[in-house]
């Protein structure tokens, strides 16, 4: 599959969901797969209505199949709605 990005790249990838502590476990998850990730890389905001979390985590991609690991292994949890 080809890929439309030049690597490496700033990849800001938005994931929504729910759940306590689902901001923490988003991190941890692309940490796993990006593991010099910063401090300060991540947004969250409430939907308007607070049943939803958007977690926006920016990082340095570094290949098409960095970026597909990551969403394989959100998209597995029930908790994640969406992904951009």
């Amino acid at each position: 599959m080809e890929s439309y990005l030049e690597f490496p790249a700033e990849f800001p990838l938005k994931a929504i969901g729910t759940g306590n502590d689902f901001e923490a476990w988003v991190v941890e998850v692309v940490r796993k797969h990006v593991p010099d990730l910063g401090q300060q890389c991540t947004t969250a905001r409430p939907s308007s209505a607070g049943k939803y979390l958007a977690v926006t985590v920016t990082f340095t991609a570094r290949s098409q199949a960095q970026l597909d690991a990551i969403y394989r292994e959100l998209s597995q949890d029930p908790r994640v709605r969406m992904l951009l």
